[in-house]
């Protein structure tokens, strides 16, 4: 009986938990921008690795739509991941990665360290809310394809993207200051199918945030 009510609470702790909206080390599971297929996020205790799902149009021009998984967060920090899309996916540039953004609006400013499903890997930027993203003038391209682990750093102003192949060391592929976003801001993973009308899908493990 002792057994079985301990498996009971721990289901209702765990629920509980779980209607709060966290998962794994991050508290907010959210699309934003409202796309017409919702995202989800989901945490595999065995081994310790995010998937997660989204849709939205883009990432770019003065909104985006995403699903994000993310926490809130003040001061300098790190954050390190693999990223693998699942499937072949629908179109070449559907994107995921990691962001740091001002808020949940649509238009908000943002950065974020991004590889998209050619394997183009790009630092990518929302200078202030509702700002056109420009092409070149908003991105830091980096020299080759295929990362599979992604790094973006904030320290003060100062936002620096890195990015490894299994292996090798990191690369530094650019950096970028960001006026606003140098208080509290919104940070975590980010998945865009680049196709309203699509699902797409990433794992996403090793995950560090370190202050």
């Amino acid at each position: 009986m002792k057994y079985l009510t301990s498996v009971i609470c721990w289901f209702l702790i765990n629920s509980t938990m779980a209607q709060k909206g966290s998962t794994g080390m991050f508290q907010n599971s959210i699309d934003i921008g409202n796309p017409k297929n919702a995202g989800s996020s989901f945490y595999n205790n065995a081994d310790q690795s995010y998937s997660i799902k989204g849709s939205g149009y883009n990432i770019w021009f003065a909104r985006d739509e995403f699903h994000y998984l993310f926490n809130t967060i003040e001061g300098d920090f790190i954050m390190t991941a693999n990223f693998r899309f699942a499937g072949k996916g629908a179109n070449t540039h559907r994107k995921t990665g990691w962001m740091i953004r001002g808020s949940e609006k649509e238009d908000a400013s943002h950065i974020s360290a991004t590889i998209h499903g050619d394997g183009l890997t790009m630092l990518q930027w929302r200078s202030a809310d509702g700002a056109e993203m420009r092409d070149p003038e908003d991105q830091i391209a980096a020299t080759g394809k295929t990362y599979d682990v992604i790094q973006i750093e904030r320290a003060g102003k100062t936002i620096t993207m890195r990015a490894a192949q299994n292996g090798r060391p990191f690369e530094v592929i650019g950096s970028h200051e960001m006026e606003n976003l140098s208080g509290k801001v919104l940070a975590g993973l980010f998945i865009c199918s680049h196709d309203p009308e699509v699902i797409e899908e990433a794992r996403v493990w090793n995950v560090r945030i370190d202050k």
